[in-house]
């Protein structure tokens, strides 16, 4: 009973919370860090998956909303959460299919090199890998 239990809880791990549960996940690693991005309306949601020591959001909050601007093609205004699930503010409407600048904010620029898609071990998915430095 308890390796089922087990099981389920590890399954459940990258499902998305409740707002985002429905929407269609992709997978992206920035810099050692792999997150399941989810989006919808103005939010988008990042959920590492990976094991990787991070006591706090400061070293991952970056790298999620690089994940985040990756996959909706948007700047990301604002990042909350904790180092596993993190939410971001889209800068641009999505909904419009123009990729518009809602509100003007300053944010580090980073150069991120495309290594292409990697196939993950075991469970069957791939996903973009990027390695991003700031400039």
């Amino acid at each position: 009973m308890i390796r089922y239990l087990s099981l389920l809880v590890l399954a459940a791990c990258s499902a998305g919370t409740p707002h985002f549960r429905d929407a269609p996940a992709t997978r992206v690693a920035v810099n050692g860090s792999v997150f399941d991005v989810r989006l919808r309306g103005e939010l988008a949601e990042a959920v590492r998956i990976n094991a990787q020591y991070a006591p706090r959001l400061g070293p991952i909050r970056d790298r999620a909303a690089l994940a985040m601007a990756q996959v909706s093609g948007c700047p990301i205004l604002d990042v909350l959460g904790d180092a596993a699930v993190t939410v971001g503010v889209l800068g641009c409407d999505r909904d419009a299919g123009e990729r518009l600048l809602l509100t003007s904010i300053s944010t580090p620029n980073y150069e991120c090199i495309d290594f292409g898609t990697f196939e993950g071990v075991g469970d069957g998915i791939g996903y973009q890998v990027f390695e991003c430095t700031p400039y």
